[in-house]
């Protein structure tokens, strides 16, 4: 493995007279695909001959922010081959999506005049209205706000100009309910104000704490939470 012999090989020049390198290494066990912060790393500072490979990183600010391949274990360097940027191509996606305890992501179809005209960005939060047509009457509603969007089209789109997708973080008991309403009404969004956003940590919701906690969604069910539409 590369890794393990970087480690002999800087170890073993540590009493040559090559001169001194700082390099990055493990400060607890990374695993793969969570994002490494500034607090799971440390750097040591070791004999390393000029002429060796340049496979690992002299700065924590070069690697914070990056996303392990594989599992790095406490006090193993960081070697280049092992980490990469987010969202970089690998033929696989490379992080997790940021997905709160006890929520679920839910992608949601966008164009040009339901979705604010190409605006909306990743980390934006959006409102949903519905519009349901019902026994010759037409009404629209707001049924969610707040929703925080995590992903502008598909892993694999660079930029959100003309993307046809939205992905967004919801209850798993949201999600059936956008769910029946994506089926059986029309949804349009707005992106609400950057000064309104309430970004932070998100504890689970009490009325839906897990996925398990979805009952489905029937016309009764939507009816009794938004009569107003019917």
């Amino acid at each position: 493995m590369i890794v393990a012999f970087v480690l002999v090989a800087l170890n073993a020049s540590a009493g040559s007279a090559s001169p001194q390198q700082t390099v990055v290494i493990a400060a607890k066990d990374l695993q793969p695909r969570i994002p490494i912060g500034p607090g799971d790393l440390m750097t040591r500072t070791l004999n390393v001959p000029s002429n060796y490979p340049k496979v690992y990183f002299s700065s924590v600010g070069q690697v914070a922010g990056m996303v392990p391949l594989v599992t790095i274990s406490t006090g193993q360097l960081v070697a280049s081959n092992e980490v990469a940027k987010p969202n970089q191509a690998l033929g696989a996606q490379a992080e997790f999506l940021p997905i709160p305890k006890g929520y679920v992501a839910l992608t949601i179809p966008t164009s040009e005049q339901q979705g604010v005209a190409d605006y909306i960005q990743p980390d934006d939060y959006i409102s949903v209205i519905a519009t349901v047509t019902s026994n010759g009457k037409v009404a629209s509603k707001t049924i969610f706000t707040q929703l925080h969007v995590i992903k502008v089209g598909t892993a694999s789109t660079t930029g959100n100009s003309g993307a046809s997708s939205l992905t967004v973080v919801v209850t798993e008991c949201e999600a059936e309910v956008i769910t029946w309403f994506l089926t059986y009404a029309s949804l349009k969004y707005t992106l609400e104000s950057y000064q309104d956003y309430a970004p932070g940590a998100k504890n689970p919701d009490p009325k839906c704490p897990s996925v398990n906690d979805a009952k489905g969604v029937t016309i009764q069910v939507i009816q009794a939470n938004y009569p107003s539409l019917f």
